[in-house]
Parts: structure tokens; C-alpha cells; sequence
């Protein structure tokens, strides 16, 4: 048996885990014992902790860690792919996050995470391939399958027993997703335990959504970062009670000497003006390479890591400079052009393709990259950045602002409901919250008007609150941007760094 090594905490981590600990052995799972209770009935909602720290205070190494503490003691994670039958013994855990990025972070650290959306709506599998998937679950025998012989069985075991992922084994039998999924349906039965990353992105409905499916609730979240539009500077964890609140307060020393939270981190003094701030990049660039002053945004990073701006026009001008840089059409799109979704067009009555949208990624503020038409007419190729089973081809409607604000925006896709998008190759730094990039470009002009303007938020001067959230999305350099200029690409926008096969799935809605 393989032994985890255990995590080497702070003082403050320490005593989260031993808080979350006694949380867990009052709701029957005793992770330090390795022992398990059946579930006992708890009301949904009943226990809610928040684990609460700015960035680089260990946050996610907690959450990790009580990941694999869970799984060690035989708590069975649930994924958005396939839930397998259900057994009154069996205790379970969801890691979440508000959206795909956010989720694909987690992933990437070895946190086996999905969007609060997917464990919200669930697949419907055909009967004949459920088959498949509760033998790869460990809960029946090989089946014997008509048209898929032994090799693409064996081809699905190996892929399940590398990547813990019903559809990709799936996919490596050769099925495709319209095969085996035939709908998807809301989540009416209560969960076990739910682990939140990203809590100060969560609005009060979904925080009432989580609510009502999980007895056991951990959030973790950083309360420095900008509260939900129309929440007026408040998150959803600054409603509990100070008992159930975990406070990381100590830089954890992996983050430690890294610039890029340093400058995030001296955001927190009331005394630093914009300028001195700005000083203080200027010498974090002169001693180290992972901070760049940059006079000018540079055109190839946007078409997959967005300028990260406050300000609206300017986010439509920097697009068509962008667009204008790559030599984009006025009249279409080219293969690579960055998009935003910006939510759903759909009415009531198409509930079920809606749900489709959304399990496939398409939620409000998912990043995806176009590929090119789709065969139909109003269908777009896409690859959404972040999702799970990322390729698809859905109905949409993208829309190109213009630079006069009066003017109706170019639609050079326009299907009559689906997925709508804007362009994407530069952001407002509120939707970028949740998401990292290896490299990140902060327009400061934006940063320091917001100075200017004098506007609090929560008591926090809204320039420090969105140069901090800005800073925190560079996972390994930050580009602070001094000037309103735009250096030329160094080549053609490409999709050849998007490889995974483009899906099937029919996105469009009936009649």
C-alpha cells in the first residue's frame, strides 16, 4: 500500500485541519481513525465552516490535503461524469468550484474538482453503456457489449485506471458522447460532503443551492478578492458566525519570495497610495524576471491569457486592436479568436437544452477559443478552455462591440438561441476572478483611473481590490502594462496548441 506523506503545515494551517477534522468526526468520518459511520440523517446546510486567506496562505494545499484525507479513509469522491448506484453505507465527497477554470486549477494540482453546475445537473446514461460504466466503478462484472469488442473494452479499463474518468474511457473505446449520454436532470437527492474553492465568487443563490444538497459545507475563499456584482462588497461567508470562521493568516513558505504575491500582499498596507504601488513594481521588475514593466500589451498573449482591465471601453478598444493586429476579417472570425460566454439565450421551455449548455461548460463567464463554423448554420466549433470534455459544437451567438457604444455590435454568428459570447481577448479583471494563467497582462492605466476616482469598496480603496485580484491570477509572470499601445504578433493566430478532437454533441434548440 502506498503511503501518502503527510503535509507539512503552519501553526494556523494546523489548527484549520483539526477544526475541519472534529467537523468531519461529528458528521461520522474520523479521517485521523480512517473510520466511517453511515450517513445519519443530517439536515442539508447543518454544518458550514469557511477556511479563509489571501493568496499564497495555503488555502489549496488545506483543501488537497483534506482530499486525500477523505480518500484514504474510504470516503468516495463524486464526479460530474457518472455517479454510480447508490449504497446507504456509502459516504461521499464533491470538490467544486464556481467555473471550469477555476475547476481545471484544481485539477491541474491533483484535486479531482468540478463546476458547482455539473454536480448540480446529472448525466442520464443508456442503460446498455451504464453497463460499462459501473464495471469501470468497481460495481459489476465485464459486460459483454454489441459492436465493441474485447480491445475496446481493454482500452477503457486501462484509460479509468490512469485518468479516473467515466467519459474518457469511454471516449477511448471509441464512443462519443452522444452515445452514451442521453440527457441530463437536476439533482433532487442531498449529497455528503462538499468542499468549495473560489467561495468569494458565490452568489447567495448558489450558496443556497449548496445548501440544500450538502449536510457537511467547507469554503475556502480569500475575502481580499471583489465580491459578486450586486452583493455590495459582501461574500457569502461574511454572513456566518465568527465560530465558523478559519482564518489562514501566515504566507505559507512555498509562496514565499515570490514577487508577484509580494506585491499582492503590500496591497493590504491603508497607507500605500497608486503611485508608491506603482514604484514598487517598477523594482520587483528590475530585481527579478517574473515581474515585467511593459510599455505596450503584448497581441499574442491575448489570444489566450486576456488583458485584465477595470474599465469596459477599454476592454472594446483593446479588442480591436487585437482583432485589427491579426488581420481579423470585419465580416467573420478567424480559428483562435478568444471568446467570453455571457450566458444563455434560451427560453423556459428549452430546460433541457440549457442543462446540456451548461454540463458541457457553457456557463456564464466560461472562456472558449473558436475553431470555425459548425455544419449548420449559427453553429460554431469551440474549445472551451478549462471544461472537462472541452471541444464541441453548439448553437451560438457572438457579438464583436464596437467603438461607438451607440452603435448596434457585429454578430458573426447568429443562431437564434444558444450560447451567446463576446470577445475575449480582453476582460473585466471581475470575470477574471477565478481564473490563472501562466502569464498575465494588467492594464495599469485602468488601475490607476480607478485610484482617481476615489471609489471604496468594503471599506478597501476599489484600485487595491482590483490590482490584488489582477495580481493573483499570474501563476508565473505578470506583465504590468504603463501605456496605451499594442505590440505587433509575431505570427498567425493558430489552433494547433488545442489538439483534443472536436465532439458531436448537437447543441441546438428544437423548433
Amino acid at each position: 500500500m502506498q503511503v501518502t506523506p503527510a503535509p507539512q503545515f503552519s501553526e494556523d494551517q494546523a489548527e484549520a485541519h483539526d477544526r475541519l477534522a472534529e467537523m468531519l468526526r461529528q458528521a461520522g468520518v474520523d479521517i485521523e481513525a480512517g473510520a466511517l459511520a453511515p450517513p445519519g440523517g443530517a439536515e442539508p446546510g447543518s454544518q458550514v465552516l469557511a477556511v479563509l486567506g489571501r493568496a499564497g496562505s495555503g488555502k489549496t494545499m488545506l483543501l488537497a490535503a483534506l482530499t486525500q484525507a477523505l480518500v484514504d479513509a474510504g470516503v468516495e469522491i463524486v464526479s460530474a461524469d457518472y455517479e454510480g448506484r447508490r449504497r446507504r453505507d456509502r459516504r461521499t465527497v464533491a470538490i467544486l468550484a464556481p467555473t471550469n477554470k477555476a475547476a481545471s486549477v484544481l485539477r491541474n494540482r491533483g484535486v479531482p474538482a468540478t463546476t458547482i453546475h455539473r454536480i448540480l445537473y446529472t448525466p442520464v446514461y443508456d442503460p446498455e453503456y451504464e453497463r460499462i460504466a459501473e464495471w469501470l466503478a468497481g460495481n459489476g462484472t465485464r459486460p459483454e457489449i454489441e459492436g465493441l469488442g474485447d480491445s475496446a473494452l481493454d482500452r477503457a479499463r486501462a484509460f479509468y485506471d490512469s485518468v479516473k474518468s467515466i467519459p474518457g474511457a469511454l471516449a477511448a473505446a471509441g464512443l462519443r458522447g452522444s452515445d452514451f449520454i442521453r440527457g441530463w436532470k437536476r439533482r433532487d437527492d442531498p449529497l455528503d460532503i462538499g468542499l468549495i474553492d473560489e467561495a468569494s465568487m458565490l452568489d447567495e443563490r448558489q450558496f443556497a443551492d449548496l445548501q440544500d444538497i450538502f449536510p457537511s459545507l467547507v469554503l475556502f475563499g480569500d475575502p481580499a478578492q471583489l465580491a459578486p456584482v450586486g452583493q455590495s462588497g459582501e461574500m457569502v461567508f461574511d454572513t456566518l458566525a465568527p465560530a465558523q470562521k478559519l482564518e489562514l493568516q501566515r504566507i505559507h513558505r512555498q509562496a514565499e519570495g515570490n514577487p508577484i504575491l509580494d506585491l499582492a500582499h503590500a496591497l493590504a498596507d491603508p497607507a500605500l497610495t497608486f503611485d508608491a504601488f506603482e514604484r514598487m513594481v517598477e523594482a520587483a521588475a528590475r530585481e527579478d524576471d517574473r515581474v515585467v514593466l511593459a510599455r505596450r500589451v503584448e497581441a499574442d498573449l491575448m489570444a489566450r491569457s486576456p488583458v485584465l482591465v477595470w474599465r469596459n471601453a477599454t476592454r472594446i478598444r483593446l479588442i480591436h486592436a487585437f482583432r485589427a493586429a491579426f488581420e481579423a476579417p470585419a465580416d467573420d472570425l478567424l480559428p483562435g479568436e478568444p471568446l467570453i460566454c455571457d450566458g444563455l439565450e434560451l427560453p423556459l421551455k428549452h430546460r433541457k437544452r440549457r442543462i446540456d449548455l451548461e454540463a458541457r461548460g457553457l456557463i456564464k463567464g466560461a472562456q472558449a477559443i473558436y475553431l470555425g463554423p459548425g455544419r449548420k448554420p449559427g453553429f460554431a466549433r469551440l474549445h472551451v478552455i478549462g471544461a472537462e470534455e472541452p471541444q464541441l459544437s453548439a448553437a451560438s451567438i457572438i457579438k464583436i462591440e464596437q467603438l461607438d457604444q451607440e452603435a448596434e455590435p457585429f454578430i458573426p454568428s447568429a443562431a437564434r438561441m444558444g450560447a451567446a459570447f463576446l470577445h475575449g481577448a480582453a476582460v473585466t479583471i471581475h470575470k477574471a476572478q477565478g481564473s490563472q494563467w501562466p502569464d498575465v497582462q494588467v492594464f495599469a492605466p485602468d488601475l490607476w483611473a480607478a485610484a482617481r476616482s476615489g471609489r471604496i469598496e468594503a471599506g478597501v480603496p476599489l484600485w487595491k481590490r482590483l490590482a490584488y485580484v489582477a495580481i493573483t491570477r499570474a501563476e508565473k509572470r505578470l506583465f504590468w502594462v504603463t501605456r496605451y499601445r499594442l505590440a505587433r504578433p509575431q505570427g498567425p493566430l493558430s489552433v494547433a496548441d488545442l489538439k483534443s478532437p472536436p465532439g458531436e454533441l448537437a447543441l441546438e434548440p428544437e423548433g
